[in-house]
């Protein structure tokens, strides 16, 4: 491969991963997600997500509804950027979900049958490193780049103005404010050369939930909710890579009008595939699903996920110019 393809492939590999999608079903945050990149990178993405379960998948809470069954299709798309603080990577991002979801709920004793459409809330992302190589602001920076142990700061806040009926418990808006601090890691094993490289990734996080006082008349609050997100990512050959998935989430007890639900104590696992199909464009599948989910309290739920994420960078554009010259 020429030195200027081999630049360009790098820079758009590591964008694409560093925006590749937001907090999704089952809160299942994607392998390569929080790779660093050059400053001043930009990327856009389309994520669709096929899902079925006892749980909202609008509700990142995961409130539980014995014997309910619940299915959705959900689209999100949004913009991500990348940029240097205080001379650490740092990048923010805005996501829109869309879509649609129906099922059968019951809810204090009620049975709800029904199905909705449109728009969730949007959510605002932030996350800077703290631990790590420095902001790549140049080619040389990028050109020495490894994460090696890589700690970042993460914060992630949902604003509640998505559609919502509060004569129905199914909403693709909650109604409510919720958001999450996390911590995310990447440890690197091995070289870091395209085609080589292998990551161990975990996100320790807990989401905080506001309460909805109209939840079909009723009053629902959830406790905070921890969650453990973890990966182990490997290169197959330039433009192809796969990662095995696992999560565990633990708390977020709800309750309705004082009565209190089971809390949370579930853990999930899948797979996820991507490929590079040119230097702007990656195609990534997925599929998740909780494992310990036998008993009727227990969180329920599966999704398979197909995304595309365009992405772009001044210097990615340069390098095309400088092949195009040669």
């Amino acid at each position: 491969m020429k030195p200027v393809l081999c630049l360009a492939l790098v820079v758009t590999t590591m964008l694409i991963m560093s925006a590749l999608c937001p907090p999704q079903t089952l809160a299942q945050v994607p392998p390569r997600f929080y790779w660093k990149t050059l400053s001043d990178a930009d990327a856009v993405p389309l994520i669709v997500t096929s899902m079925s379960g006892n749980s909202n998948p609008f509700d990142r809470a995961h409130t539980v509804t014995p014997g309910g069954k619940v299915d959705g299709l959900m689209a999100l798309t949004g913009y991500a950027h990348t940029f240097s603080l205080f001379d650490r990577s740092a990048m923010a991002a805005i996501i829109l979900p869309m879509g649609r979801i129906s099922g059968d709920v019951t809810v204090a004793g009620r049975t709800y049958s029904q199905s909705t459409n449109g728009f969730g809330d949007p959510m605002l992302e932030f996350d800077i490193n703290l631990f790590g190589p420095r902001a790549q602001k140049n080619i040389p920076d990028m050109l020495r780049y490894e994460p090696g142990l890589s700690i970042d700061l993460l914060a992630d806040l949902a604003v509640p103005i998505g559609e919502y009926n509060s004569s129905q418990p199914l909403n693709l808006g909650q109604n409510r404010w919720y958001g999450r601090v996390g911590m995310p890691v990447i440890w690197q094993i091995g070289p870091w050369v395209p085609g080589r490289r292998t990551t161990v990734e975990l996100l320790p996080a807990v989401w905080i939930l506001g309460t909805n006082n109209n939840y079909v008349g009723q009053t629902l609050k959830s406790e905070p909710m921890f969650q453990l997100d973890a990966h182990l990512t490997r290169d197959f050959t330039e433009r192809f890579w796969g990662s095995l998935d696992a999560a565990y989430y633990s708390g977020g007890q709800a309750s309705i009008n004082g009565v209190q639900g089971k809390t949370l104590n579930n853990f999930g696992a899948g797979i996820t595939l991507g490929y590079h199909l040119n230097d702007n464009l990656n195609l990534t599948f997925g599929y998740k699903s909780t494992i310990n989910d036998n008993a009727p309290g227990d969180l329920r739920m599966d999704s398979f996920m197909v995304s595309l994420v365009y992405g772009w960078h001044k210097i990615l554009e340069g390098s095309r110019r400088l092949k195009g010259e040669g």
